[in-house]
């Protein structure tokens, strides 16, 4: 018998052909997962970390992220090109890191800068923090949509080197449902990487060291070089979170799952995404301002409230205040634990190691859903968040406390006589006539509005910018909201001493003084307001969630910047894409448009049912991400030959979608509301995978078609600015016209290929 180690059997063609095969087809899937991988990771940490270092973009991170989908798109459709855009990658990043941090540091130390954001002095939107540098000659005045246009062309661009690569994989793996499905895998373990990192709280430094490591990877030539490039990249980065401030103060940066938080012990204050945002006060010294409610209703002459629960709670100001009026309890919500943390550890009154408080870390609308406790007071404790609640939308992180919905949870939550108070500097009296109109509409009486300084009337037009506004409203029967509002209109009223409010002493309170104690008309007397009333169509609902958008409008702000991004986009795909070489697919644009407003619409109904936390957030994501796959291996197993009758199926899910409101949803039980809501969410998402998956399971060309369908969800981000007019089923009533859209291309492009 012949040793086989001396005479080897020669392998069959076939099986040598099959393995030959395999092989060719292994390292272009990993790295086409390595390179999915980057993207979606890469694309997540450039929206976090340009919303935190270019001043205001946080309110704007669709922009960066519809930056990153065109990026993609071009470079996929270039894919064919022989010119290698990955070598520019590194310089690229480099590139943004360097002019966003340049540009910090210009903010931060020249007065004379001032970001235009939709012109605060008289705004359609209302953006906290936008307004602390007025507008005026003297200033630099650069308006935010020029620059949130600038980096929108940068991450394009880098972007785009990423898209080609990921195209050039896809062209070379002839099953195109393997390198789909590598493509979701990929993805799915970006969004597991990055979530962990907000989870641990991981530096932004960290996140780009890990990307642009694996970026250089890619860069066929001089990878030392590339790895130095990133190296300065990162090193940029590790700047912009330097723990001093611009005048050399000692700072603590941290990142939460949410914001840059940055705080600074000297002035105890803390800040946010590079904007101020809170500070932390002494509340039996100074900071009255927080005790005013407890205040007027001791000095009405009812009891303290006894069972409080506090919304936003922040770093313990409102908690502080209300242990040191008398609570019995007090639950305090808030959604950024390093704002509570902050708040835990440096608080000079120690709120949160009171045992009569309870700490919830989590969304407070969800809080409302799941608690059965009742409470003497709930109190919005000036909730202003600086951030969206995702990229895919306009809905900020405290839409859905200030809507109808919210305010039924709160009035349900009260005990009989319970008193519902909010208050902030909310900057504008159309506001305050919306918030004083919603809650007359819940409880069945006006509020009790108090303005310091005091005022007489609150008008639509009116500016806000300098006045703290209190707003309290009880059921028809409450009896602390009666008292306090007879007490005010009788002949002795509260007042305080002439300094400016929420940094007074708190004994520069009067109990009760008559009015001769104090000039009649003082700017700080305690008085009620007359507010005007807002039409009954600009009430916030949970389907038309936009508080702080003057009217159902897209504004003037947006229009320019959809324009900016449009030209932008044409320029870039023009000079870069071989448009005349390889035409885009109509079918799979459309696909990519209608699959975007379904990602949008599901992320906004979770977020309202659940929560609009960023974990809410990253599961959902990850579950349409796994339905996908779940689509590709319906696909593989069934092999689809008509998809007629799966548009149809998609359709009859989204008009189902569109009929039912996203209210049904929260009067359901725990576990019905779960499964009911993942069904409306996830089953579209299903049957848009399988049309997909069907047609890229035959596609010629499947660079072309996947850039034509990332290109798609540009369009579908910019439709999602329709939801500012008409809320967001609309969006599922536009995405059923894309979906229809694509169905005719998809019957055109198959009666061609027959024809032909």
């Amino acid at each position: 018998m012949r040793s086989t180690s001396r005479n080897p059997v020669k392998p069959e063609p076939q099986t040598a052909l099959a393995a030959s095969s395999r092989a060719a087809t292994a390292r272009p899937a990993v790295e086409l997962f390595l390179i999915s991988f980057l993207i979606l990771f890469l694309e997540l940490a450039w929206i976090r970390w340009l919303g935190s270092v270019v001043v205001f973009l946080t309110f704007f991170t669709n922009i960066v992220l519809m930056a990153c989908f065109l990026g993609v798109s071009v470079g996929c459709l270039a894919s064919a090109r022989k010119f290698s855009w990955i070598n520019a990658f590194i310089p690229l990043a480099i590139c943004a890191a360097a002019s966003a941090s340049a540009f910090l540091w210009i903010y931060e130390r020249i007065g004379g800068v001032m970001i235009d954001v939709g012109s605060q002095q008289s705004p359609q939107v209302i953006y906290f923090g936008a307004d602390l540098r007025l507008k005026d000659f003297s200033k630099w005045v650069i308006p935010i949509e020029l620059l949130a246009g600038y980096f929108f062309a940068l991450v394009a661009l880098l972007f785009a080197a990423l898209g080609q690569e990921m195209g050039r994989r896809f062209a070379v793996i002839e099953n195109r449902l393997l390198s789909y499905s590598v493509d979701i895998l990929g993805s799915l373990a970006g969004i597991v990487a990055f979530a962990a990192m907000s989870y641990f709280r991981l530096p932004a430094y960290f996140w780009f060291a890990i990307a642009l490591a694996l970026g250089a990877y890619f860069v066929p030539r001089r990878r030392w070089l590339h790895a130095l490039g990133a190296l300065a990249a990162v090193a940029l980065v590790f700047w912009a979170d330097w723990p001093r401030d611009a005048y050399g103060v000692a700072t603590e940066v941290v990142w939460s799952p949410y914001y840059q938080v940055r705080f600074k012990p000297r002035y105890m204050s803390i800040d946010v995404n590079n904007i101020g945002h809170q500070g932390m006060q002494r509340v039996d010294g100074q900071g009255a301002g927080y005790f005013l409610p407890h205040l007027l209703n001791r000095d009405s002459g009812q009891k303290p409230f006894e069972d409080v629960l506090i919304i936003g709670a922040g770093s313990g100001n409102d908690v502080a205040a209300a242990l040191a009026q008398g609570a019995r309890h007090v639950d305090a919500v808030e959604i950024d634990p390093v704002l509570n943390e902050l708040g835990r550890r440096h608080h000079p009154n120690r709120p949160y190691s009171d045992p009569r408080v309870t700490i919830h870390l989590g969304d407070g609308r969800s809080f409302l859903h799941t608690t059965d406790q009742k409470y003497d007071a709930v109190i919005y404790a000036l909730v202003d968040s600086l951030a969206l609640h995702t990229s895919y939308s306009s809905v900020r992180l405290e839409s859905f406390l200030f809507t109808e919905g919210a305010f039924r949870d709160i009035k349900a939550r009260l005990k009989p006589g319970g008193v519902f108070i909010m208050y902030n500097w909310y900057r504008q009296g159309w506001l305050v006539c919306r918030l004083a109109s919603l809650a007359e509409r819940v409880f069945g009486s006006p509020p009790l509005v108090v303005s310091i300084p005091s005022r007489a009337a609150i008008r639509a037009d009116d500016s806000l910018r300098n006045y703290a506004t209190y707003l309290m409203v009880g059921d028809p029967s409450s009896s602390a909201v009666a008292s306090i509002r007879t007490k005010l209109a009788s002949d002795q009223f509260f007042w305080l001493y002439h300094q400016p409010p929420f940094n007074i002493p708190i004994n520069g309170f009067g109990r009760s003084a008559p009015v001769k104690s104090a000039a009649a008309g003082s700017p700080f007397q305690i008085a009620a307001v007359e507010v005007e009333r807002a039409p009954r169509e600009y009430v916030p609902t949970d389907d038309w969630p936009f508080l702080y958008l003057r009217q159902p409008a897209i504004p003037t702000l947006n229009l320019r910047g959809m324009t900016i991004v449009a030209v932008l986009s044409l320029i870039i795909l023009f000079v870069f894409a071989p448009v005349r070489r390889a035409r885009p697919s109509a079918q799979m644009f459309f696909l990519g448009a209608g699959f975007m407003l379904l990602e949008t619409k599901g992320v906004v109904h979770m977020a309202l049912l659940f929560g609009s936390t960023w974990m809410v957030n990253s599961i959902v994501f990850f579950a349409i991400l796994f339905m996908i796959l779940v689509s590709n291996l319906y696909v593989l197993a069934v092999r689809p030959r008509r998809l007629w009758p799966y548009y149809l199926v998609l359709i009859a899910a989204l008009l189902a979608n569109l009929l039912v409101p996203m209210d049904t949803f929260l009067a359901l039980p725990g576990t019905t509301k779960v499964i009911a809501s993942c069904a409306v969410v996830y089953l579209p998402v299903f049957f848009a995978g399988v049309i997909f998956a069907t047609v890229f399971r035959s596609s010629k060309r499947p660079d072309i078609d996947f850039g034509s369908n990332v290109g798609g969800i540009i369009l579908g981000g910019l439709t999602e600015y329709l939801s500012l007019i008409f809320g967001f089923n609309a969006l599922v009533g536009i995405a059923i016209g894309y979906y229809a859209l694509s169905a005719l291309f998809g019957r055109r492009n198959a009666t061609l290929a027959t024809a032909t």
